[in-house]
């Protein structure tokens, strides 16, 4: 998708500072961070968000979650633990119409559940 801010990051051609990749996935450090350790990951393929995933194969989504994993003991947050967020559409702030989860740690995350 060539407008598409995450695409760009991805192709290379919008900067970003990478925390990991593969065949499937990219991950990169939030410019905007909301807690210590703010690292968003993403798929490669383009999808725009939650609501679409039926349009990824499995290995894709799967490669997500393992990602999300991977980052967060990458990042040595397994012994405080984290959070994973997906947002999904307008009403729950998704700001970047490419599927992506927010993986974020370092500190006592506040119970906003409500």
């Amino acid at each position: 998708m060539t407008d598409c801010l995450f695409c760009k990051i991805i192709s290379g051609d919008i900067p970003s500072t990478k925390v990991y990749e593969d065949e499937y996935v990219y991950a990169f450090r939030d410019i905007n961070p909301q807690a210590p350790t703010h690292v968003l990951v993403i798929p490669k393929k383009h999808v725009s968000g939650m609501s679409a995933v039926d349009e990824m194969d499995d290995a894709s989504l799967a490669a997500c979650l393992r990602a999300c994993r991977l980052v967060a003991a990458q990042e040595g947050l397994n012994d405080g633990g984290y959070r994973v967020v997906s947002n999904c559409g307008d009403h729950a702030c998704q700001s970047v119409h490419h599927l992506h989860f927010h993986v974020l740690g370092g500190r006592q995350m506040a119970d906003t559940m409500a």
